[in-house]
Parts: structure tokens; C-alpha cells; sequence
């Protein structure tokens, strides 16, 4: 039986000094004790610790992101990000470069992804580039972690393909004086190896890029020593449904990787773009870390057009998590990046 409701002028009797009720029975609490109990409980409340005082947990969610390419799957993983000074850092006209990041609400510091990829090919699993380790501080280094959220372990890699030898592609090589990937062979284009693991070159290099000798090193050297360290020359298959493209410019050996089966195409790019908001309206900008910065330049025109014309997915080492995404072509010859559409 459902109880009837009451009107406030019929629950509340001043005059008599109680709450009547429909059974006729009255209560003596008056509508000011009432409200003074009702006060009381209010100051109890904020007497007692609110539920919402919990410390920040200040973390994002795993960083990875799973996409089939015909019969393959590609796992993109996220080894973290930092603040670029892409003002300071970006080669080109600097009024359009600023103009360029305000239109995308971007200042002076861009933070910008570090993005690996796992490819699985039901025989193989390649990993390619190995991000930064502990070498480039806590915001980066995250890609094992993330690789085993993925539902995979980096001793299950079998192969591992480096787009070039800089320190945020390298450094995840090893971990606590340890190879972070024990069973794979790592495959790097001589042009790279020939340069960075030159003492030479180190002995000759400027006192502020001597730590990007030292990391390749320190990084690649332990898989030379265990026979882990396989040298490729060009545009070369590696297995069945990868392939490396030449992309020089950025390094001596800067490497793209093809990935294809079932007419489905996805080109892993390295370090073609680092800026996504500033290079592909102006594929001229290139950036100080480029090696051979009119090289550089030439490439980003080859595969902005080449994908832009063949409508194949792009993964970006440094194009915003989970850096895959296609390019159109606009009607002013410049380039719109179309991240992937997921939810």
C-alpha cells in the first residue's frame, strides 16, 4: 500500500507544536527544530572529509591503439611525449611557422608524440623503432609498458626495424644495462650505422651532438655483440609484407617501412614529419635535426604526394597519437593530414 502525501501545511502545525500525521497521531518536533536539525546535519557534513578530496593520479590511459591491414595487425604504441621548441627548432619562414601554429592553437612549445608500431604478421612480430628508454626523461620511455598492455612482451618480438639511429628511436633498445628485446634481430640501413657508430664522426661532431653518437652506441652496440645487429642497403624486403624505402635526408640512413597484405598499404614514416600542424601546409620546413635539409625537403614532397595520390594510411613517428591518418591533397598544392576517425 502506498502511503499518502502529506501537504507541507497539513505537516507542519505550529500551533500545536507537532507534525501531524494521517493516522492522526502527532510528533512534537516543531518546524523550527526542524530546520535546526537540518542546520546541524549541514555543519556535520562539512565537518567530515569530502569523498572528492582524492590526490590526482595524473596518468593517461595505455597507450596503444589496434588496427587490422588485410590479413596483418598493427598495433601503434605510445612511448610518451614531450615539449618541442618548434619555433626554435623549425627551419623555414618564421612568421609562417607562427602564423601556422596559432591557427592550429599551438605556442612556441608543441608537445609532440613519440609513436612506435608493432606489426604482427601471423608468422613474425616487428616492432619498429624502440623509443626513447630513460634517455630523454620521465615523460617519454613508456613503450614496454605499453607494449605489455597490448597483450604482447618484448621477448615475443622477433624482429626490430629502426627508421634511423637518433636517441628517441633508440634508447628502448635497453633497459638497466640489459637488451630490452632479447630474441629480436635489429635491422638498421648502413648508411645510419656507418655514421653513427663511427668514432670518427663522433671525434668530428660539434660538442652539443656528441650524445646522439654516444646513444646510438650505447644502444645498438650490445645486439652487435650478441650477433643481434643485421645491416640492410636500400629499398629492401625484410619479410614477407614489409619492406624498407629509402627516405635520406633526415639521417644518412633514414628508413620508411611498407607494410601490405591484401592490397591494404599502411607506410610508417620515421621522422618525415614532426610538426603535423606547421609541414604539411608547407612541406619546405624542415627542422634543425635534419641532416640534409634539402633532402629532407624533397621527401616530404614524394610522400606527401605519394599518399595523398594512393589514399594508403600514413603512421608518423611525432604526429599526434596514435599518429595514423591519411594526407589529402588541397586545391592550393598544400597537404591536409586526416588523423584516423575512431571513438
Amino acid at each position: 500500500m502506498v502511503a499518502p502525501r502529506i501537504p507541507l501545511d497539513r505537516l507542519f502545525d505550529d500551533t500545536k507544536g507537532s507534525v501531524q500525521l494521517p493516522s492522526g497521531d502527532a510528533v512534537n518536533p516543531t518546524r523550527r527544530a526542524f530546520l535546526a536539525a537540518g542546520c546541524l546535519c549541514l555543519a556535520c557534513g562539512f565537518a567530515t572529509p569530502l569523498l572528492a578530496d582524492a590526490p590526482m593520479v595524473k596518468s593517461q590511459a595505455p597507450g596503444f591503439y589496434r588496427l587490422a591491414v588485410g590479413d596483418f595487425e598493427l598495433t601503434a604504441l605510445s612511448d610518451g611525449s614531450n615539449m618541442l621548441p618548434a619555433t626554435k627548432l623549425l627551419q623555414g619562414d618564421p612568421a609562417r611557422i607562427e602564423e601556422a601554429l596559432k591557427r592550429n592553437y599551438l605556442g612556441d612549445l608543441v608537445e609532440t608524440s613519440h609513436n612506435s608500431f608493432l606489426v604482427n604478421t601471423g608468422a613474425k612480430l616487428v616492432l619498429i623503432d624502440a623509443g626513447a628508454g630513460s634517455l630523454l626523461g620521465p615523460t617519454t620511455g613508456h613503450l614496454l609498458a605499453n607494449l605489455r598492455a597490448s597483450g604482447y612482451r618484448p621477448e615475443q618480438v622477433d624482429e626490430l626495424y629502426l627508421t634511423h639511429l637518433h636517441t628517441d628511436h633508440v634508447g628502448g633498445l635497453m633497459i638497466e644495462g640489459q637488451r630490452a628485446f632479447p630474441n629480436a634481430i635489429v635491422r638498421v640501413e648502413k648508411r645510419d650505422t656507418d655514421y653513427w657508430l663511427s668514432e670518427d664522426n663522433m671525434s668530428a661532431a660539434p660538442a652539443e651532438a656528441k650524445r646522439f653518437f654516444q646513444a646510438a652506441m650505447a644502444s645498438i652496440t650490445p645486439y652487435m655483440r650478441a650477433g643481434k645487429l643485421a645491416v640492410f642497403e636500400g629499398d629492401t624486403d625484410l619479410v614477407p609484407g614489409v619492406r624498407a624505402q629509402t627516405a635520406y635526408g633526415h639521417t644518412p640512413g633514414h628508413t620508411m617501412y611498407v607494410v601490405e597484405s591484401r592490397g591494404e598499404k599502411v607506410v610508417l614514416w620515421g621522422d618525415v614529419v614532426h610538426v603535423a600542424a606547421v609541414q604539411f601546409k608547407d612541406p619546405s620546413v624542415t627542422i634543425q635535426y635534419d641532416a640534409d635539409a634539402s633532402e629532407a625537403e624533397r621527401v616530404h614532397e614524394l610522400a606527401f604526394a605519394d599518399a595523398a595520390e594512393n589514399g594508403y594510411i600514413v603512421g608518423g613517428a611525432h604526429i599526434s597519437f596514435p599518429g595514423l591518418g591519411h594526407v589529402r591533397r588541397d586545391p592550393d598544392k598544400t597537404y591536409t593530414y586526416l588523423p584516423l576517425n575512431y571513438g
